[in-house]
């Protein structure tokens, strides 16, 4: 019986030294497979319990009864139907279909973090041929979508961009709901969960006006609640302070990791080949890149490149070096107490205060409370004396040196500071009293990417009419991987879209303003 490979299989075979890509394309099933109607799952089949839960162990036929008309046809065919996504909604900017000349060939996808693995997964499904690279694999500790979780959310208030993100978030909130109804019972577990998201302010500041202007404009269904209102909601939260609170009642929260190499997977049941391997691009002649060279040497040629590999496009492209900056953000997830589900999922929303963003713990893996974000130390008293300033406590406006290793996601360390963790505690101590003491059981921490224009890059790798950078996530690009993998699918295959995306997502001129020497 032909078994589904699972992630760690999903892999290179290093064999004498030498990188070889494992043909992961499922054999052509037989007759009998063929004409198995599909039937879509509302509760978890007995053949998955008879096997210990782990789909990796289950038949062929088996797999393709659990995973529903979708799932079937794109393991019967070795292409996907529309399937998890049919049911949903237009997305401005993206149209369906093919390449506009009625080819597709073969697109190299380097990077298989969020958006790598979706453009995979969306490239795939419109008949390309592709080859997805990734120097660690997918969901590794080094990358964006490394974290344990995500936020999936659509207030964008405070993002110049916040028009052009939110129907797009809206979207992406969806899909991310649809590919948990399809794939979360064929894998026995969960990825989205729809906590509902609690931003809560002293006052209705600007963040808070825009975002309720933008949310009434697309329809988005929402709350705003004062300060009582709130307190007698979610009396574990202390806000005395608080007199306005808006809810996104719909939002969630995806297990990134989990949900990253998932997607991979069903890439590689799609026909998607994985290789482990580093790379750098190949020449560019008369106009078009001449294939990505391996870490071994060998080259691997397509009709189109993407290289969506987040921090490490400054790396590979020197002219981001100054376009992009790649800072390090630390998440703490704290052990709730006891046998108090309060603090768990789905008994708690994921929350917004100033500064620091977080949610509950959610039972499938149970990592913890999570909380990205800190409090600072108090200030010491004028005139007082002592140790010298520390990132968080030197002067406003100082610069804080950069430690050239702490830029690069191939040597930084991730290893949170003492000083971070307190300032996270700090806030538990404010914001969750019984949390206050509670124990600090991992810590995570990975590169965000920011531009200078403050939006996503989607655009031709400069002197080139086939090789494409889609990249800089802003510290909010896995929520919309779905949706952007959509997006860069089409526009590699030759469907431009929107040409007010095609502008907004273009590669900027502008730099950043170098430090001085």
């Amino acid at each position: 019986m032909t078994r589904l490979p699972t992630v760690e299989m999903i892999a290179v075979a290093r064999a004498s030294g030498h990188l070889r890509p494992m043909d992961i394309t499922p054999p052509l099933p037989d007759a009998e497979a063929a004409v198995v109607a599909p039937e879509r799952l509302d509760a978890l089949d007995p053949a998955v319990t008879a096997q210990g839960g782990n789909p990796s162990l289950l038949p062929r036929r088996d797999f393709l009864r659990l995973a529903g008309v979708g799932a079937g046809a794109l393991l019967t065919t070795g292409c996907a139907s529309a399937g998890a996504f049919a049911a949903a909604a237009p997305v401005r900017g993206i149209e369906s279909g093919r390449a506009k000349d009625g080819g597709v060939g073969h697109v190299v996808v380097i990077g298989a973090g969020a958006w790598g693995g979706w453009t995979a997964y969306h490239l795939r499904q419109r008949g390309a041929r592709v080859t997805l690279i990734d120097a660690y694999g997918p969901g590794n500790s080094r990358s964006t979508s490394g974290d344990e979780t995500r936020g999936i959310r659509s207030s964008y208030g405070d993002r110049a961009v916040g028009e052009l993100w939110t129907p797009w978030a809206r979207a992406a909130i969806e899909r991310w709901r649809l590919f948990e109804k399809e794939w979360a019972p064929v894998f026995r577990t969960s990825y989205f969960h729809e906590t509902g998201d609690v931003i809560m302010r002293a006052t209705a500041e600007p963040f808070i006006t825009k975002t309720l202007e933008l949310w009434k404009a697309n329809n988005v269904p929402h709350e705003v609640l004062n300060g009582a209102e709130l307190r007698k909601r979610y009396p574990v939260i202390k806000t005395d302070d608080i007199t306005i609170a808006i809810t996104e009642p719909d939002a969630g929260v995806v297990r990134c990791r989990a949900a990253t190499q998932a997607v991979a997977a069903v890439g590689g049941k799609m026909g998607v080949k994985l290789v482990i391997s580093r790379v750098r691009p190949g020449p560019i002649v008369n106009g078009s890149m001449d294939g990505v060279v391996l870490e071994d040497g060998t080259t691997v040629r397509g009709d189109s490149y993407v290289f969506a590999c987040g921090p490490w496009l400054r790396k590979l492209f020197p002219y981001m070096e100054n376009r992009m900056r790649v800072p390090i953000g630390v998440a703490c997830y704290f052990g709730v107490p006891v046998g108090d589900s309060r603090f768990t999922f789905p008994n708690l929303p994921s929350f917004n205060f100033p500064g620091v963003t977080g949610w509950a713990a959610l039972p499938v893996d149970n990592r913890g409370f999570r909380v990205r974000g800190a409090i600072a130390p108090p200030a010491p008293p004028a005139g007082a004396t002592g140790a010298a300033p520390t990132a968080t406590t030197r002067t406003a406006g100082a610069p804080v040196p950069a430690d050239p290793l702490q830029q690069d996601p191939d040597t930084s360390s991730r290893w949170a500071s003492q000083e971070r963790i307190d300032g996270s505690r700090r806030f538990l101590a404010a914001r969750f009293p019984l949390l206050a003491n509670a124990p600090l059981l991992e810590t995570r921490a990975c590169h965000y990417e920011s531009s200078v224009n403050g939006n996503f890059i989607i655009d031709h790798v400069p002197g080139t009419s086939n090789a494409w950078i889609a990249g800089v996530g802003q510290s909010e690009g896995f929520k919309f991987g779905p949706v952007v993998g959509e997006y860069v699918a089409q526009r590699v295959l030759g469907i431009t879209g929107d040409p007010k995306l095609v502008a907004a997502f273009k590669l900027p001129t502008e730099e950043y303003e170098k430090a001085p020497g």
